[in-house]
């Protein structure tokens, strides 16, 4: 029985209108709250990226947060240590290219576009969660999924938009099938080495960094611009690197293991929602109604998934 979801009073007596809440649990809550940080990262990192090159932000971005987790990588005095590194750096591999295509895939096509081909990971993730786990979801994960998928498309195209898709969205289109193998991959690590999280994301983060810094070095050379003085980059970067990618990876890679992949892409697919009512509230951008449904849509898929688990334990 779910002893969080049904209370009783003193004398052991269900107290029905207690059995509804909290809808989610404790680690799903914490994906929704990182939902929310990623929607205001689309601002933060637009900001950061006028005012130096992609590939040398990424180097920024994931090297200060490397060194500011430098002390986790004690976590990995064990005896499968070797295994461990090795699995830990495929996920670090793995998201570096997931960043790489998204922020460029973002620069070339419109942010209308690049929110709604994102969130195709929602419907890829159930898909890879039944190649690579062979756990075959539910008709309620698929049926959420396409629910969540509608939502995003009346979110992104409510001002209209182009079908033909171009490098950015064939990059944005990429970035989503890596996020649905992303969240099954971590699932899988994490049954098998059980490497406290904030190690893994150490490691993710040392891969992240030096691979970015290949990457500079091979496009740019030597040569890399100074770095801005002002105050706006700086602040960006402070809640990209502390927020968006420190607590924001911690609590995914320490999810993942904890509940199954397709609940936590349908929760991280409410961050177009997010990030487009952070941009009416803070830039003062403008929804239609058509936006305003198609977020609550997401945010309903999300909802209805984890309630037939939940129902049936009750």
């Amino acid at each position: 029985m779910n002893t969080s979801s049904i209370a009783t009073d003193s004398k052991g007596s269900v107290k029905t209108g207690a059995r509804f809440w909290p809808l989610f649990g404790p680690v799903e809550w914490l994906l929704l709250l990182v939902a929310v940080i990623w929607g205001g990262s689309y601002s933060a990192a637009k900001f950061a990226t006028e005012q130096v090159p992609v590939l040398q932000f990424l180097v920024l971005r994931f090297g200060l947060t490397f060194l500011i987790l430098l002390p986790a990588l004690r976590g990995l005095a064990v005896a499968s240590w070797p295994a461990a590194l090795t699995g830990a750096s495929m996920l670090g591999i793995n998201l570096l290219a997931i960043f790489v295509c998204e922020t460029f895939g973002v620069s070339l096509t419109t942010a209308s576009n690049a929110a709604f081909l994102i969130s195709l990971c929602v419907a890829f993730t159930p898909l890879c969660e039944w190649w690579l786990l062979k756990a075959r979801p539910s008709g309620a994960v698929l049926a959420a999924a396409g629910l969540s998928l509608l939502g995003a498309g009346l979110l992104a195209f409510q001002h209209g938009g182009s079908a033909s898709l171009a490098w950015g969205d064939g990059l944005m289109v990429l970035a989503a099938f890596l996020r649905g193998i992303m969240v099954c991959l971590t699932r899988l690590y994490g049954q098998r080495h059980g490497l406290p999280a904030l190690t893994v994301t150490a490691v993710q983060m040392g891969v992240m960094t030096l691979g970015s810094a290949v990457l500079m070095l091979a496009v740019h050379g030597t040569a890399w611009p100074p770095l801005p003085s002002s105050v706006s980059f700086w602040s960006a970067m402070a809640f990209l690197v502390l927020l968006c990618t420190l607590f924001a990876f911690f609590v995914q890679n320490y999810a993942a293991s904890r509940t199954s992949p397709s609940r936590v892409a349908l929760l991280m697919g409410s961050e177009p929602m997010w990030g487009a009512l952070i941009a009416v509230l803070w830039l003062g951008e403008k929804m239609a109604l058509q936006g305003w449904i198609g977020g609550l849509l997401i945010v309903a898929s999300a909802w209805w998934v984890t309630q037939p688990e939940r129902n049936k334990r009750a």
